[in-house]
């Protein structure tokens, strides 16, 4: 996996990854300035919360379950000194879909936080504490 940055002034910067996406990480997002992206830091929390809805959804897809959605929402505290780390991450997922058994929902938050999700166990080996939880919606 490769990653190249370029400076695009400021406290921006572009990216384009080997998959062949481009973007903008802006540090300025913070200040409320014109930013050109998120900052570095909100692009882990969606890291995060990408790798871990993606587990989610796979697990309950192979176990067979009918989803149809699955909004994942992040809240996060960070250190109040430099360097300025998160300190606890909470992932709160609403599954929506047809007759969806509760035991495979929570089933598939497990698997995912305790051992699909790289991210998530990247960040808890450093020190984060991570917390889920979940609803479900059952669609009619």
């Amino acid at each position: 996996m490769k990653a190249e940055l370029n400076w695009a002034g400021d406290k921006a910067f572009s990216y384009t990854t080997n998959s062949g996406f481009e973007g903008f990480l802006d540090g300025a997002a913070k200040d409320g300035d014109n930013a050109k992206g998120p900052s570095p830091m909100e692009m882990i929390l969606c890291g995060l919360g990408g790798c871990s809805s993606y587990d989610v959804v796979n697990i309950l897809k192979k176990s067979r379950q009918d989803v149809i959605d699955c909004k994942t929402e992040l809240q996060a505290e960070r250190a109040e000194t430099v360097p300025a780390v998160f300190t606890k991450i909470h992932l709160h997922f609403t599954v929506s879909g047809h007759n969806l058994k509760p035991v495979q929902v929570e089933r598939a938050v497990k698997l995912s936080a305790e051992k699909y999700c790289s991210a998530s166990i990247m960040l808890e080996r450093g020190g984060v504490e991570i917390s889920h939880s979940h609803t479900i919606i059952e669609l009619a």
